[in-house]
């Protein structure tokens, strides 16, 4: 899988986890060049508090377009410290 904005392979992995239909990158496969944390967070009933960050490359910004769990509830261990994306970042195969 790969996430990319703006033409740029943000993240790269072929060990995601599926959660909701979204993939979730782990930390390692990210380019965290291109992704600033932005101070936006949301809490999932399930998963627990997550935190967004901007995705941006060449001057283009996906405002919110990443997201990960830095300390999910137990029963969303599996995707503790993954991104997922979205808003415009492309996942594909």
């Amino acid at each position: 899988m790969k996430a990319i904005w703006n033409n740029k392979v943000i993240a790269e992995s072929d060990k995601t986890t599926v959660v909701e239909n979204n993939h979730y990158f782990p930390p390692e496969t990210v380019k965290m060049e291109y992704l600033t944390k932005n101070g936006t967070t949301y809490t999932c009933p399930w998963k627990g508090l997550s935190d967004y960050y901007d995705v941006v490359v060449d001057g283009k910004t996906a405002k919110n377009g990443a997201w990960m769990y830095q300390n999910p509830k137990p029963e969303a261990e599996h995707v503790r410290g993954k991104f997922a994306f979205w808003q415009g970042v492309e996942v594909q195969s």
